[in-house]
């Protein structure tokens, strides 16, 4: 479960871990959604790829301390994002979630 440590928000309910090399790999490719209240967090990881990916999201670089360093809004597949050098690790997640939870830079994320 992911929550925003200020408020106790949910953000995401259903979270899976990607943290062997072969997990991160293959990170969300092969899936044709991700439904709400879905999460992947992807650790180590300071950016990422949308190559073959069949659908865009909402993903959230954060530090060592679960502290938002940077957000990207509606990724769309074949795009890179940016190599975030704070970043420790990366939480995906359904398009929309950044505004519905109203996610910001320098806020706690609490997981669990």
């Amino acid at each position: 479960m992911v929550v925003k440590g200020e408020t106790g928000q949910v953000i995401v309910s259903n979270l899976k871990v990607a943290n062997t090399f072969f997990t991160r790999l293959k990170g969300l490719l092969g899936t044709k959604e991700l439904r709400e209240g879905d999460g992947l967090l992807i650790k180590p990881c300071n950016g990422i790829h949308m190559f073959w990916m069949k659908y865009s999201i909402d993903v959230v670089f954060l530090d060592k301390e679960y502290r938002v360093v940077h957000l990207i809004k509606g990724i769309k597949p074949w795009r890179v994002s940016p190599v975030i050098r704070e970043s420790t690790m990366v939480l995906e997640l359904t398009t929309g979630t950044i505004d519905r939870c109203n996610i910001k830079h320098g806020e706690t994320i609490q997981i669990s």
